[in-house]
């Protein structure tokens, strides 16, 4: 059994390669859930349809979330009737929210309604996709523009704004769901995803009884940086590391994992970071970590499978 942390779409590019090289062995996803926001009155939970989306084939390849060959004729509509739409919900997607809102009023927990859409979408039955959390949290950035949700800073404000603090409200009333503490435990493998280390690692890393459950695992728990020669691909990791006065490298992002990782794989433009990752207590290993296409993100799952 292996099981992944992750959030964004560096994440689902990673699991995508990992399920396809995996072969039918249970793999159990825990997504970050400190994206999600409610707009038009609908609960929307981006990590974790992106990892839906990517793994049942009908991503936006091209923009990296929402689904292939979607319009987007309500949110021009919603634009005429005057309201914001800097959050791009196409109209096929809309639909995916719209169930989850209508389930969430009955009283059905986000464990259950990731299950139900996964099954719809077609996951394979031995892969996994749970939230980190049945709780409602939400990830809010203080920046020099005042307080705002993590989507308004990453969508709206364009990652514009500089990040001074983060915070994720309701996170201290926040428990795993059932059986995630077991995964962690009894898994060969746990996989930390090349996701941004402060807002889709850490809000999972920050539910009561993962982080500790992560440093008593006798799973082999590895994991690959977002970034590369200091910089995010795609995404805010970097400026946010910056702003909270982190070291903006893999070595850095190791030292946010010191304490229960065993490998930390990082891109062949970051060799001479493996030293100094060692002497944190880590092994480091060096490979091409870009994700260009799918081939690449399963010849990265390979490599860091070949570590067990």
């Amino acid at each position: 059994m292996i099981t992944a942390l992750g959030g964004g779409v560096g994440a689902a590019k990673f699991l995508e390669g990992l399920a396809m090289v995996s072969g039918e062995e249970p793999l159990n996803i825990i997504v970050n859930t400190g994206d999600d926001i409610t707009l038009h009155g609908l609960k929307i939970s981006p990590d974790i349809d992106t990892v839906i989306y990517r793994l049942s084939g009908v991503i936006d390849k091209k923009k990296g979330w929402g689904l292939k060959d979607d319009t987007f004729f309500c949110l021009q509509e919603l634009e005429r009737l005057g309201e914001e739409t800097w959050f791009n919900i196409g109209d096929r997607d809309l639909a995916t929210h719209i169930y989850r809102t209508h389930l969430s009023a009955q009283g059905v927990s986000a464990t259950e309604i990731a299950s139900k859409i996964s099954k719809v979408f077609g996951i394979k039955e031995h892969i996994n996709i749970v939230p980190m959390t049945d709780t409602g949290v939400e990830t809010w950035i203080v920046t020099d523009r005042g307080e705002m949700h993590f989507q308004e800073y990453l969508v709206k404000n364009h990652m514009k704004p500089s990040v001074i603090k983060v915070y994720i409200k309701n996170i201290d009333h926040a428990l795993p769901p059932p059986g995630v503490i077991n995964y962690i435990q009894e898994s060969q493998a746990v996989i930390i995803c090349p996701s941004n280390p402060i807002i889709s690692i850490g809000p999972i890393l920050h539910v009561k009884g993962i982080r500790d459950a992560l440093k008593k695992s006798d799973a082999k728990i590895i994991a690959i940086s977002p970034l590369i020669g200091g910089a995010s691909l795609k995404g805010p990791a970097d400026r946010m590391m910056k702003g909270l006065g982190l070291e903006v490298s893999s070595t850095g992002v190791a030292r946010l994992y010191r304490d229960f990782i065993d490998i930390m794989v990082i891109d062949e433009q970051d060799r001479e970071e493996a030293p100094k990752i060692e002497e944190l207590g880590i092994d480091a290993l060096v490979v091409n970590t870009v994700m260009s296409d799918t081939e690449k993100a399963s010849v990265l799952a390979r490599a860091v499978l070949g570590l067990l």
